[in-house]
């Protein structure tokens, strides 16, 4: 058993040193990101807002941020939010990287913590991270591109023309995909395995546990339990509630919104189409078009009869006239005779 400890490869120590340190770490960052945004300290968009998540979880990515977004000109957002959040950070992945350390320590590697262990392995994690992650960062977006294009130009042929759009962009998607996620999970065991390499010289400095393997289980059930839990459960219930006052006395004035740089432009909601309506409107405005129609209709007939009627007044009138004139004419004067 302690020649499988001892033969612990440092990809395998890395991993589980991080992953448990990841989900103890992560509930309470958590309340400090859903603060920030309700006061209005953080913006960013869905997707940006997704890898700063993934870089904030993580105790290895603390001094890694400063170099991606300034030295890689890589923007995931603005606000103060941003950096007092990394900065809160550091105490939660000291602790929770203690207390992580010990019982790992203990259980799988059966060797005696040392007195300020988080802080040990978490200067290393940064150090590791500060380092390799902008790395990482270029890596996987150069070779995200370099698929990208290689697809699009690969699909420029002719002879893979004849290939319809729907299967082609699927097509595209799973190629590219597959390259950038595998140089991805090549890039993390790389990481891995830089971080175990690092924490060695800690597991090797540390000394054997003279307990037995139920001694041990003992230490690290007691580790957990607060000397005075009173008090620990007093300053928890105390912060929760302090900071959920603080969240839901900002949310409704601070509603979380884009930032300047981050708006979209405003798109109308298409109006619901309900068939039924729609015909019955159309029923009714083609019986009140016809209504109309048809009241012009007798409109313009019953002009036109007084037109007619009129116009047939206007000529018997002028007979009338024509006539008069000579049956009134005075008779021209007899001559007379010799």
């Amino acid at each position: 058993m302690n020649k499988e400890r001892d033969s612990m490869c440092p990809t395998q120590l890395g991993l589980g040193i991080l992953w448990p340190a990841f989900w103890t770490g992560l509930p309470i960052k958590l309340v400090f990101v859903l603060l920030f945004l309700a006061l209005g300290m953080v913006h960013f968009e869905t997707r940006i807002g997704l890898a700063f998540l993934m870089l904030l979880t993580s105790p290895v990515t603390v001094f890694a941020l400063p170099t991606i977004t300034l030295g890689l000109e890589s923007h995931l957002g603005e606000g103060v939010g941003i950096a007092l959040l990394f900065l809160l950070s550091i105490p939660i992945d000291i602790w929770a990287l203690g207390v992580v350390g010990r019982t790992f320590f203990l259980e799988r590697l059966k060797r005696e913590p040392q007195e300020g262990l988080g802080l040990t392995l978490w200067w290393k994690c940064a150090l590791v991270g500060a380092v390799f992650l902008p790395l990482l960062w270029v890596a996987v977006s150069f070779s995200t591109e370099t698929a990208i294009s290689g697809v699009n130009s690969l699909f420029e042929m002719d002879f893979l023309k004849f290939i319809p759009v729907a299967e082609k962009i699927s097509i595209v998607l799973v190629l590219w995909g597959t390259v950038s996620v595998g140089v991805l999970l090549f890039m993390s065991v790389v990481g891995l395995w830089l971080v175990g390499r690092m924490i060695c010289g800690t597991v090797e400095s540390a000394a054997p546990a003279s307990e037995n393997y139920q001694g041990l289980i003992t230490r690290w059930d007691l580790m957990r339990v607060p000397a005075d839990q009173g008090l620990m459960l007093t300053a928890l219930t105390g912060g929760a509630v302090v900071l959920s006052l603080l969240f839901w006395s900002s949310l409704p004035v601070f509603t979380p919104h884009p930032h300047e740089c981050c708006k979209k432009p405003e798109v109308k909601a298409a109006h619901v189409f309900k068939p039924v309506e729609t015909l019955n409107k159309d029923e009714k405005m083609l019986a009140q078009l016809t209504a109309q129609v048809e009241a012009l209709e007798k409109q313009k007939a019953e002009a036109d009869a007084a037109n007619t009627k009129k116009s047939k007044g206007n000529g018997k009138a002028g007979t009338d006239a024509v006539k008069t004139p000579a049956a009134t004419a005075p008779a021209p004067p007899a001559a007379k005779k010799p």
